[in-house]
């Protein structure tokens, strides 16, 4: 139980961290405006909608939190990986 437990924590904070580093990545992409800038904050903001309601249906659907946390990082990472490119 408490492995399980920590575990899961652990995965929150990792989630935590890779989010603070794409919206660093993020406010980059915006600074620099123009076309890219105005194309991530569109997609941003569409994200942040699917985002919410798959986590919502996911929970509703009674999937465990920490699949929903998971599920969340791989968004996250490809974030990064994305914006990472340039």
């Amino acid at each position: 139980m408490f492995t399980a437990w920590m575990k899961f924590a652990f995965d929150a904070a990792r989630l935590c961290q890779e989010t603070q580093e794409v919206m660093g990545l993020r406010m980059m992409k915006l600074a620099f405006g123009g076309p890219a800038g105005q194309l991530e904050a569109q997609r941003m903001v569409a994200e942040k909608g699917f985002a919410f309601a798959e986590a919502a249906g996911s929970i509703a659907a009674g999937v465990p939190i920490e699949q929903v946390v998971n599920r969340y990082r791989g968004h996250v990472r490809a974030n990064k990986r994305r914006l990472s490119r340039g």
